[in-house]
């Protein structure tokens, strides 16, 4: 059993870990807060952007003026085009200088918000790979998290079944471990086989996922034609021994006859490989 949704979380910035929320099992949504990085040095950067910008802003009001100043004088022949064009040279350089300001704001900003690491999706944690005073590095797995309504079982199918399968198709899952039989839904058939091994892999959606987990044994029943077999019930079968007998009414005659039996099906049926002949009739076991 693997999970369509999972994936390895870590952090975009290099900084200690300050405080880690969750823990392996826990559920968390969506947006939500898994780990908090040291923000000191993040929200320094953040002020002396601001810090520029404002001493920026400052320096335009002046240049504003002094550029209108300097527009009057030169329409009235008062001020050589020399100045008028340093002027104008000057406010257009205050102009880029505060807009680069800005976008480095906007960068401080956002690398304020990588302090934060949240959660990309709905899920449970699955580890916990870093704790409190740990220092986080770009690309450093921190938790591993998975979506358990995105669980699915992939196997790999031998090509003479595959051929036979279609997407969406229901085919029947087993657990072993939890002793259920559970429906599963074909979600996708991968179209590049195994060399090796001739085979396909499958990935077959569950439909039911409650108290399954990521890495568990399932068995995917895939159907594999059709066979006629004869079963009777199972109480008409006496074993005596290692031997099976059941009595049969052969022209009106009660005849004993060992049979061989195999698997059993439900409705407290038995398969009759060997003994029987499909329309005879069987008599209740005697003793």
């Amino acid at each position: 059993i693997e999970a369509k949704q999972s994936t390895i979380i870590s952090s975009r910035i290099l900084a200690r870990i300050k405080k880690v929320h969750v823990r392996a099992g826990d559920m968390v949504s969506q947006g939500q807060v898994l780990v908090e990085l040291e923000q000191t040095d993040l929200q320094s950067r953040v002020s002396q952007a601001e810090s520029t910008i404002q001493s920026l802003k400052a320096r335009m009001a002046e240049a504003n003026k002094a550029f209108a100043r300097a527009k009057d004088l030169t329409n009235k022949g008062l001020l050589a085009q020399a100045d008028f064009d340093k002027a104008q040279a000057n406010r257009d350089a205050l102009v880029a200088d505060l807009t680069r300001a800005k976008q480095s704001l906007n960068e401080a900003n956002i690398s304020l918000s990588f302090a934060k690491v949240i959660a990309p999706i709905n899920g449970r944690i699955v580890d916990r790979l870093a704790e409190p005073g740990d220092t986080a590095q770009p690309g450093v797995p921190l938790l591993s998290l998975y979506n358990p309504l995105s669980l699915r079982v992939e196997a790999y199918v031998r090509e003479q079944l595959v051929l036979s399968l279609n997407d969406a198709q229901s085919l029947e899952v087993i657990i072993p471990a939890l002793q259920k039989r559970l429906s599963s839904n074909i979600e996708e058939l991968v179209p590049a086989g195994s060399a090796g091994s001739r085979s396909f892999l499958v990935k077959s959606r569950l439909e039911n996922s409650q108290d399954l987990l990521p890495g568990m044994y399932a068995q995917l029943r895939i159907p594999a034609g059709v066979t006629h077999v004869l079963v009777v019930p199972v109480d008409r079968v006496a074993s005596v021994g290692q031997l099976d007998i059941v009595w049969v009414l052969n022209k009106d005659v009660v005849e004993r006859r060992f049979v061989r039996t195999g698997k059993r099906y439900p409705g407290a049926m038995v398969e009759v490989v060997s003994g029987l002949i499909e329309g005879e009739q069987v008599l209740p076991a005697r003793t």
